[in-house]
């Protein structure tokens, strides 16, 4: 027996320092950093457009009638008179109605062009909201730093940044050599169909292919953001979850509340969602996530590097752990929510109908079909009618990270943000991105403004700001980034 518990002990050990060492060899995955010279940028004039940007109220609907084409066109105006460089030296034209499409031609025709993309539309401040903000919606107010509004976040701040660098880098003399495009969507808010996805359309048809796509995602997330790292962080979308609605319908021959069956519409409803619920779709730590965690994994303290660099054995733990807080979950497996539910019209009549709907946001690896079978399989009764709405997407291919593309781009984040770490992530949401697989096969997500714990709720919320310094770091990224792709 004592001989069986040396043999143990010692395969213990053993295996303890084959953890420690394979811990201790995670070598980091960042770009080397250099300590570049970035041109200065009066934080307050760009301000102030941004502000002016945001009260142009150019609201998207999914009623595509309710959209106010005038605020779009003078928004339009606005563009065209604060970047008169702009005007003079890039292409303009107008795509699917109201979406901006901007060309800066290279010297050298033969390179690829870059793509960098940004939304003019915001979404609407519910009327029972307004009174909650510190400052009025649309007033683009600047105060106490900040400016703020619909749209300071998600995503006129990344339009205005990018047209503030390329009027800077004109006045400059810069001409680059590598054709650079601008791809301004009007309807990212609602799906993209008639804004990028007629851009994308449009360059397909013009036999363009691009080096990358950059559009927003992402972002710089303050020390405190993610647990464990102590600097702050920068994540780059390389991919994105796809999106499912499905409507579970009862029908039942209703009557009056004082003689019910022993279930009603409701509750043979109520017991689909609990079993939707109940049984969630299996997590997956694999593809963009798993390489969230081995670009990070190397700047995590030396507990947290034994887990990342040994997923072959922690793999369950880690899944278990990160599947208990919704935002790890929602990275780890298509994720399942009980949106709507409606029954009777009154609280003393059974349902003759009732009605719930459940959206499920797609893992790479997942697709719809695969979420309907699992749908119906899991709710297994045949008095549950189970349809798709007719907004849906897949998942999109995830761009690679190996590439010369998604290195440039992590090496210009380190040049304007200082040597913090760039990792690949999973985007949750939708992007216009995902409209250009058709144009290229990197897609990258990153918007590069600051994100501390407390603006994290603020995009499509109350209270939407940006930070007047923040906005300005934006503008030198996009010209450090031009310079860095486009010479």
């Amino acid at each position: 027996m004592w001989s069986l518990w040396k043999a143990l002990g010692g395969g213990l050990l053993i295996l303890v320092a084959v953890l420690a060492i394979r811990a201790a060899r995670l070598e980091s995955r960042q770009p080397a950093w250099e300590d570049v010279s970035l041109a200065q940028v009066d934080a307050q004039r760009p301000a102030e457009n941004l502000s002016n940007a945001i009260r142009h109220r150019t609201i998207s609907f999914f009623d595509s009638d309710r959209r106010d084409r005038r605020a779009f066109l003078g928004f339009h105006s606005f563009l065209r008179e604060t970047f008169p460089a702009v005007r003079r030296a890039l292409d303009r034209e107008l795509v699917g109605e109201l979406s901006l499409l901007y060309r800066w031609l290279g010297s050298d025709e033969s390179l690829e062009p870059v793509l960098l993309l940004a939304h003019q539309d915001v979404v609407p401040v519910p009327p029972d909201a307004v009174d909650s903000w510190t400052h009025p919606p649309f007033s683009g107010a600047i105060a106490d730093g900040f400016v703020w509004g619909r749209g300071t976040m998600d995503d006129k701040s990344s339009l205005m940044a990018i047209l503030e660098a390329v009027e800077r880098l004109l006045d400059a003399g810069f001409a680059p050599r590598r054709t650079v495009f601008l791809a301004f969507g009007h309807d990212e808010e609602v799906g993209g169909a008639a804004g990028a996805s007629a851009i994308a359309e449009t360059l397909e048809g013009r036999g363009v292919r691009a080096a990358f796509v950059l559009d927003e995602g992402s972002a710089v997330l303050e020390a405190g953001v993610v647990g464990g790292i102590d600097s702050p962080l920068a994540l780059v979308g390389v991919a994105e979850k796809g999106y499912l609605s499905v409507e579970l319908s009862v029908k039942a021959a209703g009557g009056h509340s004082s003689m019910p069956p022993p279930t009603t519409a409701v509750g043979t409803l109520a017991t689909a969602i609990y079993r939707l619920e109940r049984n969630p779709m299996p997590t997956r730590l694999e593809g963009t996530t798993q390489q969230l965690f081995e670009y990070l994994g190397p700047e995590f303290p030396f507990h947290y590097r034994l887990l990342f660099a040994n997923l072959w054995l922690f793999r369950p733990v880690l899944e278990w752990r990160l599947a208990k807080d919704p935002p790890t979950n929602a990275m780890l497996r298509t994720t399942t929510a009980a949106t709507m539910i409606e029954g009777s019209p009154k609280d003393n009549v059974l349902p003759s109908y009732a009605r719930a709907v459940v959206n499920f946001r797609i893992l790479p690896g997942d697709n719809v079909q695969a979420v309907l079978a699992h749908v119906r399989r899991v709710v297994d009764d045949p008095r549950v009618a189970v349809e798709p709405l007719r907004l849906r997407r897949e998942p999109t291919t995830p761009s690679d990270v190996e590439s010369p593309d998604f290195q440039l781009l992590a090496r210009t984040i380190r040049e304007v943000f200082g040597p913090i770490p760039v990792a690949p992530n999973l985007v949750l949401g939708g992007t216009d991105a995902r409209h250009y697989e058709r144009v290229s096969p990197d897609l990258y997500r990153f918007s590069p403004i600051r994100v501390s714990r407390e603006d994290v709720s603020r995009a499509h919320g109350i209270d939407e700001r940006l930070s007047v310094s923040s906005h300005a770091q934006a503008i030198r990224f996009f010209m450090r980034l031009i310079r860095n792709a486009a010479s």
